[in-house]
């Protein structure tokens, strides 16, 4: 969802753990050489799509280990659900929508939340997207309070827990806070 955390959270964790760190919307851009939102009014939704999801595959394909913020409506096509539950481990940062408002009352930059009842927005994307997002996701990490360091923290843990991560990677590193 817009303001889940997804950057703000996968940046961190990625450095945490020593790994790079891909936004796939940065991606597609590169590829496009402009903006999505510029691709999106002269190639339409499908086309945008299309694209997202052959970025989606590069990414995953790619050798090595890597932490990717995926664009929110990435799970909207069933392909895209595929190769990330698939090929990936996906931690889905859950937020209610009135948590999310809070967070992006006043932020001008989302395009989907330009509109007269964002709030009314966020609620319908919610609903939309949230049965999607648990469907591709191993871990549902509740992120409507904990601070970015918490969740990080909350991220460690599971992927530690489920045999994913070397305890001893990160150990000198997660009780410090974020640089």
């Amino acid at each position: 969802m817009p303001g889940g955390g997804k950057s703000t959270v996968g940046r961190q964790l990625a450095r945490q753990i020593g790994v790079p760190f891909v936004d796939s919307d940065h991606e597609i851009e590169a590829r496009i050489e402009g903006s999505i939102k510029q691709f999106f009014e002269r190639h339409g939704e499908d086309a945008f799509r299309e694209l997202e999801t052959e970025v989606l595959a590069d990414l995953i394909a790619q050798p090595g280990d890597c932490v990717v913020a995926t664009g929110g409506g990435a799970v909207l096509r069933e392909r895209n659900r595929e190769l990330l539950q698939q090929g990936a481990t996906v931690l889905y940062l859950r937020s209610t929508p009135e948590d999310l408002f809070r967070r992006l009352r006043h932020d001008t930059t989302r395009p989907l939340l330009q509109v007269r009842d964002p709030l009314a927005k966020l609620r319908e994307l919610h609903q939309q997207r949230d049965p999607l997002y648990r469907r591709c996701a191993h871990y549902v990490l509740e992120s409507a309070r904990p601070s970015v360091h918490a969740l990080v923290n909350m991220a460690l843990m599971q992927l530690e827990l489920a045999g994913l991560l070397d305890p001893t990677r990160v150990a000198a590193t997660v009780g410090a806070e974020p640089q």
